[in-house]
């Protein structure tokens, strides 16, 4: 097996009929399951290119891709990029991901970005890929006047996403720059500032302020090359010949790297690292071995292997994903060497969710899912048993589930390389994640000896506070106003940039929620927006979204409370709400109706409904 980034080891194996089963997506009329399942294997260039034909005849029949998310992916390139294009649809289904590309014309980078007729401006995609080297930057070797090379190079960067924003109404995708191999001076490259090492270092820097500023995302390209190898990565041959961008044996690995972040943007990273135990985080068998028998810890080359992978898993933990074990085992000799063995670095109250029984893994990890109220396709399972990972993927194709080699050394590697929990931003809430999903078990406990829901719910000692968009937030309601499917009235996206760009007249709310069992964070959006409504004032409800981990908490009923006061207060006499239906909120179909709203409008598009808040009161609600 292979260890190398560039050929996707952690993929599992293409079956052998896997082109019979990619021609066959052609006869399906619900594709969108199949494509993810065969993209989620290790395909060939072709094969991948033969799955993206699919899903784009797919969509042309109108077929729907559900449980993928259509995603318009613009790009602006400086290289030659059909070659690429050809494995993104593929390697973007393997993470949740429809993609349709749009393409500017060869190396028409600046006059796409700053034409408003362009066709990456005419297509208003959801974001623009901005693929540009070294070579189109004009950061090559010249020692004359490397600061003016550089803020020049910075200057172009910042006049495509400016007019990218303004033109075509998208976010940016800004793509960082691998530096080639060869140097000019050797070692003392990286100390003379005239360097193309140096240049090239100082521009990403700025590539990542200016992302910052601008509400832009980063395509981390120069990781990818330097995991790769430079020599590898640039192929002059390819460059001078075909004017690729990099060496086309790179293609799938660049392919997967986007993929995964468009899925990431679409809220498709996953949540929950699922850990067998047994010759996983430690070598043996414990109820076989015993405490004293099982292999981890430091001095002894294979426990330090295990010991490596606990490590990155309490990482991982410690940037908010969930952990949780599924061991075929007595529960409590696998609960044992989390609590009396002193080599273990994870504790059992890293573990949200425990299940160590003789049930199938199948069955454990739908019950951690519906534990943690979250979807099977959140989940990550590491096993090192290679029939057990067969029989899963067979069973629950929805869960990730890498491949792995025998050496345990290898672990942490292959699980870090596979990118399975790609994030876009990170806040403090996202690093109290895990313990907040521990608490959410503690509350189904609570849950299920209460007397009725309204004894339950007071149990809880629920604290509500909704409060105005704020800078200290805003990277959180980014992050919940792209990643809600479910519960979400209208699923528009805005960026952080676009929050901080509303008009003062605009309303929002930022909705957190905490109990007796810890903080949720926040957990809602609302933006409602001013309109005329018969000849009087009213507010139009752009945005409602919640948490599903809220659900049945009265949370919705507070939020209505929140804006109908707010509007009265604002003299405000009607509030307008819509729905506008996807395949994944059809649980909010009845969301105005339910709260008293009356429908004023239906069509195919969705449905309007109003609020007289005349005749509107709060009901008691069960928070503090």
């Amino acid at each position: 097996m292979t260890h190398s980034v560039r050929d996707l080891p952690w993929l599992a194996p293409a079956p052998d009929d896997i082109r019979e089963r990619i021609r066959a997506v052609a006869n399906n009329s619900r594709p969108g399951a199949d494509i993810q399942f065969l993209a989620s294997h290790r395909l060939e260039p072709q094969l991948a290119a033969n799955l993206g034909k699919q899903i784009a005849k797919a969509r042309n029949d109108q077929r729907p891709l559900s449980p993928l998310s259509d995603f318009q992916l613009g790009v602006l390139a400086g290289a030659t990029f059909d070659l690429l294009a050809e494995q993104i649809p593929a390697a973007a289904a393997r993470h949740g991901v429809a993609a349709e590309l749009i393409l500017a014309d060869y190396a028409q980078v600046m006059q796409a970005a700053i034409d408003p007729n362009s066709s990456i401006a005419r297509a208003r995609p959801d974001v623009v890929l901005v693929a540009v080297d070294h070579h189109w930057l004009g950061l090559d070797h010249d020692l004359g006047d490397p600061a003016s090379r550089l803020s020049a190079a910075l200057a172009q960067l910042r006049t495509i996403v400016e007019g990218i924003r303004r033109n075509a109404g998208a976010p940016a995708i800004l793509q960082t720059v691998a530096t080639p191999p060869g140097s000019l001076f050797g070692s003392f490259d990286r100390a003379h500032s005239g360097s193309l090492r140096a240049l090239i270092d100082a521009f990403n820097t700025g590539l990542a302020e200016l992302a910052r500023e601008s509400g832009s995302y980063i395509l981390d390209a120069a990781s990818l090359a330097e995991r790769i190898g430079t020599d590898a990565w640039f192929d002059p041959v390819q460059h001078f010949a075909y004017k690729l961008p990099f060496a086309a044996e790179c293609a799938p690995a660049y392919a997967d790297l986007l993929g995964r972040l468009l899925g990431a943007i679409r809220g498709k990273a996953r949540k929950c690292l699922v850990l067998d135990l047994d010759n996983t985080l430690w070598g043996g068998v414990i109820g076989d071995d015993g405490m004293e028998g099982i292999v981890v810890g430091q001095g002894n080359a294979v426990g330090e292997a295990h010991l490596a992978l606990q490590r990155y898993a309490k990482t991982l933990r410690a940037r908010g994903v969930i952990l949780a074990v599924s061991s075929k085992n007595e529960d409590a000799a696998a609960r044992q060497p989390f609590r009396d063995h002193p080599d273990i670095l994870l504790s059992e109250s890293d573990i949200a969710v425990f299940q160590a029984n003789w049930l199938d893994k199948a069955s454990n990890l739908e019950a951690i899912a519906k534990t943690l109220n979250i979807g099977l396709d959140a989940l990550v399972l590491l096993d090192d048993n290679p029939a057990e990972r067969a029989q899963l993927r067979a069973a629950l194709p929805m869960v990730a589930v890498p491949e792995l080699p025998a050496d345990p050394s290898w672990f942490a590697w292959y699980l870090s390389s596979a990118g399975y929990f790609e994030a876009v931003s990170f806040s403090s809430e996202d690093a109290a994640r895990s313990a907040s999903y521990a608490a959410d078990a503690a509350r189904a406990d609570v849950k299920s000896s209460s007397r009725d829901l309204g004894d339950y719910l007071s149990s809880l000692q629920m604290r509500l506070a909704c409060t105005a968009f704020d800078g200290v937030g805003r990277a959180r309601i980014a992050q919940l106003i792209n990643k809600s499917n479910q519960f979400n009235l209208t699923t528009r996206r805005y960026t952080e940039a676009e929050m901080a760009a509303l008009p003062p007249d605009v309303f929002t709310a930022q909705v957190r929620l905490s109990d007796r069992f810890g903080d949720l964070g926040m957990i809602g959006v609302l933006i409602a927006r001013p309109l005329s409504h018969k000849g009087e004032s009213a507010w139009d409800i752009d945005s409602w979204l919640m948490s599903c981990r809220v659900l049945g908490r009265r949370v919705e009923e507070a939020m209505l409370a929140h804006i109908a006061g707010a509007a009265k207060d604002a003299g405000i006499r009607t509030l307008i709400g819509r729905y506008l239906p996807t395949a994944k909120n059809p649980m909010v179909a009845d969301h105005y109706t339910k709260l008293g709203f009356t429908e004023i409008a239906k069509d195919s598009n969705g449905a309007s409904y109003a609020l007289d808040l005349a005749d509107y009161a709060p009901p008691p609600l069960p928070f503090l």
